[in-house]
């Protein structure tokens, strides 16, 4: 598989240079980012894992935890530097019920295939359940009630003070997993037991090219996404909920079933419900302050479509999850109800 995503991004990268400076059309450089974008998230996500097993559980835990959504802050930064804020906000929501319904759906349906009964820790489970409805339920269906009562200028003072608390929130609970009750997650440990891949140095350099890839395929995707909500009828939400979400989190998607199929449930939930515990209550109040910085403010107020889907995606995991115990039909549930939201969104 690395060596399929080697050989894509070896095609793809020199590819979308050659067809911006002979400046192809709009649809086939959107194409070819978007194709270029899913290996280099393998890649950021293979030297950032180096560099966490060199580091240790703890650093190496945060590192995780930083970088695990680089791809997805890096192409929000120049969506909202065009002033896409509601591609923004679409592929924040695409990115929060692609992890909690797409990844663990097809986690448990692989993994269930092999494994009739597959077990995880269920205070992990609802320690992530929890935060989960903090950082989507609370921190962003609040902010929509209250816009209905107020002046629409006020909108962007909540959205600073909810992103300040959810931050915090966010940080007591790496400092949980990492510090107070690291032994709660000796999976997280035994994974960092493994040996690196790359040394640090190499790593180091590969995760800063890597990066400065994804900016210029980033930037090429932004640019284009006009150009294919015009061709192919897409609404921008649709682009942003379904195509550029899951573009962002291909890398995370395979390892999460990899580790399904290994019968490492724990860690296959782990990797879907924490990035979307990230993406809502780190990536999403980093954004609002960057937009700030950019001029393009962007608030916590998300439309009603996205705010139902969101919602409805955490409490089904929830429930898929609460009895510590899944297995492929459950999986086949959350799969069905992402493509049911997916084909709402089309019709939006």
């Amino acid at each position: 598989m690395q060596r399929l995503m080697l050989i894509l991004l070896a095609i793809m990268l020199p590819l979308s240079v050659i067809g911006k400076l002979m400046h192809w059309s709009e649809v086939a450089l959107f194409a070819i980012a978007c194709a270029a974008i899913i290996p280099l998230a393998g890649v950021m996500g293979r030297a950032t894992e180096s560099i966490a097993i060199h580091s240790g559980p703890k650093i190496g835990g945060l590192m995780n935890a930083t970088f695990g959504n680089a791809v997805e802050l890096i192409i929000a930064f120049f969506a909202l530097r065009e002033g896409l804020i509601g591609v923004v906000q679409a592929s924040l929501t695409g990115s929060i019920i692609g992890n909690l319904l797409l990844v663990a759906g097809l986690s448990m349906l692989i993994g269930g295939i092999k494994y009739p009964q597959q077990k995880f820790n269920r205070t992990i489970a609802g320690t992530n359940a929890a935060m989960m409805l903090l950082g989507v339920v609370i921190a962003l269906v609040i902010p929509a009630i209250f816009g209905l009562a107020h002046p629409s200028e006020d909108d962007i003072k909540i959205s600073i003070g909810v992103s300040i608390v959810v931050i915090v929130l966010y940080l007591l609970g790496l400092f949980f997993s990492l510090v107070t009750h690291r032994s709660l997650f000796n999976y997280t440990e035994d994974m960092h037991a493994e040996e690196a891949e790359w040394s640090v140095g190499k790593a180091v350099g590969v995760l800063a090219l890597a990066t400065a890839a994804v900016a210029y395929e980033s930037e090429l995707l932004v640019h284009t996404i006009e150009a294919v909500s015009q061709q192919f009828g897409w609404s921008e939400v649709f682009i942003g909920v379904i195509i550029v979400a899951i573009i962002g989190n291909a890398a995370e998607h395979s390892t999460a079933i990899l580790m399904a199929w290994r019968n490492k449930m724990d860690l296959a939930l782990e990797i879907a419900v924490g990035s979307s515990l990230q993406i809502a209550m780190f990536v999403t109040p980093v954004l609002v302050f960057l937009s700030l910085i950019l001029g393009n403010p962007m608030t916590l107020v998300f439309t009603w479509p996205e705010l139902a889907a969101m919602v409805l995606a955490v409490f089904l995991i929830n429930f898929l999850a609460q009895d510590g115990e899944s297995n492929w039909l459950e999986g086949a549930m959350a799969l069905g109800a992402y493509v049911i939201i997916g084909i709402g969104f089309y019709y939006l």
